[in-house]
């Protein structure tokens, strides 16, 4: 079947149209689902226009792909738990990346048959644009492996940093563009393809193994970033003028996040990147005297959450390691019932990925008109009688306010410490992701509620009862 190329730049158009509307739709909440239901139509339609006029595939390999995917996405959509969805979003890019990987280099292929078959070489255009989609596919393959062992804990989320680390990424850098550069002389040669295929790889192992746990969701938007740009690149090199635009809105977007990111943490994107920030650093600043920590039971944190009137929520990844998510609209319910208001305050950088904590609360039904940020509540936070900290840390420490020799020192925080009173859920008094101790656990109005934030939430709603 083919199809008139004017009619296929039509579709393209919509199908372009339908990515940005759906673009902009997922910039809330509110509109989040939508916005991705719009997209995936747009997709839908480019695919099937795509494949009916290239011909490439026969419809029942088609068929064949199509429902082996829709299994295999229909079995992981049921498994997954919403807690672990970083990780999942870090193997989408993985394999975002690898797709434009085997596109690059099987636009390689044909253009190296059309080449020989008129006795002219590949223009150089064709061979940069497939470089680069199978060096950024390949980089982001294994840095997205390698996210997703760290972010699902099956290795150590800590950095790994090593003397001489940057002399050797840049030396690999180097090997990868003298790879390029002998392959573009030469490209029916494809030991240097092979080569620099194996280099990108490396690559972004090497790329991701000084990024500790607390700069992941810089990580992630970054890698995201990396999977668009790989998929333009692929785009350019097959011709193909819709995935050159998805390719570059997405890299557009993640490279944007990423700045929203960075600016959230008061760090460059150099800094994230290569500081090996993750690591247990000692300060060589004063000693600062913290005083003493005061538990509290569940019970008589009870009785002034009954005679508070506002309320605010600080959620952190402790709430979604101990799936307390649905606990906490729980105690909301409960406190609402009893006249008082109840916010919550959203760090950009909470928990393991851009959004992780609005999309928990959102799992438990969580208005999302209650998700206030940092920005927004940081002016009032002073007129909250309780604060409740659930498993965060870092985002919520007042070093960064008061400690100039903090590693964290500028990076802008939750004010919670300036509560009339602020209950921590915490498991013990261990460090956050930025292995320094929070003063917020010392202050004067501060109570610790040590133990599983699930079933600590789970013995206020009781005592509501």
């Amino acid at each position: 079947m083919n199809i008139d190329n004017t009619l296929i730049n039509l579709v393209y158009v919509v199908a372009a149209v339908l990515f940005i509307v759906g673009l902009k739709f997922l910039g809330s909440p509110a509109t989040a689902r939508k916005g991705n239901l719009i997209s995936a139509v747009g997709m839908l339609i480019a695919v099937v226009v795509t494949l009916g006029n290239q011909q490439i595939l026969s419809f029942e390999l088609i068929a064949v792909g199509v429902v082996v995917g829709a299994l295999v996405g229909a079995v992981v959509s049921r498994k997954v738990a919403m807690t672990s969805m970083p990780e999942m979003v870090a193997l989408f890019n993985g394999f975002g990346g690898l797709a434009s990987l085997f596109v690059g280099w099987a636009a390689l292929s044909v253009a190296l048959v059309k080449a020989m078959s008129i006795g002219v070489a590949v223009d150089n255009f064709s061979l940069v644009t497939i470089f680069l989609s199978i060096l950024i596919g390949g980089l982001t393959f294994t840095g997205s492996l390698l996210a997703y062992g760290k972010l699902s804990e099956k290795i150590s989320g800590r950095a790994f940093v090593y003397s001489g680390q940057r002399i050797v990424n840049s030396g690999i850098l180097i090997a990868v563009l003298v790879c390029a550069a002998l392959f573009f002389q030469d490209s029916a040669n494809d030991n240097w393809l092979y080569l620099a295929v194996g280099l990108s790889l490396v690559l972004g192992v090497m790329f991701v193994l000084p990024i500790g746990g607390a700069d992941m969701p810089v990580v992630i938007s970054l890698l995201n970033s990396f999977s668009g740009l790989a998929a333009a690149a692929a785009g350019f090199a097959i011709g193909n003028i819709l995935l050159i635009v998805a390719g570059s809105l997405v890299g557009a977007s993640g490279i944007i996040l990423t700045s929203i990111m960075c600016k959230a943490m008061n760090r460059s994107l150099p800094n994230v990147l290569f500081s090996g920030f993750g690591t247990v650093k000692v300060s060589t600043g004063p000693v600062i005297e913290q005083g003493e920590v005061k538990p509290m039971s569940a019970e008589d944190a009870y009785y002034v959450l009954e005679a508070a009137a506002s309320v605010v929520i600080i959620p952190g990844y402790g709430m979604a390691v101990a799936q307390a998510q649905h606990a906490v609209k729980e105690l909301q319910g409960m406190l609402e019932k009893n006249g008082a208001e109840v916010v919550y305050a959203i760090h950009p950088v909470a928990g393991r990925m851009p959004g992780h904590m609005n999309v928990l609360l959102a799992e438990a039904d969580v208005p999302y008109d209650l998700l206030l940020e940092m920005d927004q509540v940081n002016p009032r936070m002073d007129s909250f009688d309780v604060a409740i900290v659930i498993g965060a840390n870092d985002v919520v420490n007042p070093a960064a306010r008061e400690v100039e020799s903090s590693p964290i020192y500028g990076m802008p925080v939750i004010n919670a410490d300036q509560a009339r009173t602020v209950f921590v859920l915490k498991r013990s008094m261990a460090t956050g992701f930025a292995g320094i101790d929070n003063p917020l656990f010392f202050k004067e109005n501060t109570r610790m509620l040590f133990g599983d934030a699930k079933a600590t939430l789970g013995s206020l709603v009781k005592s509501f009862d």
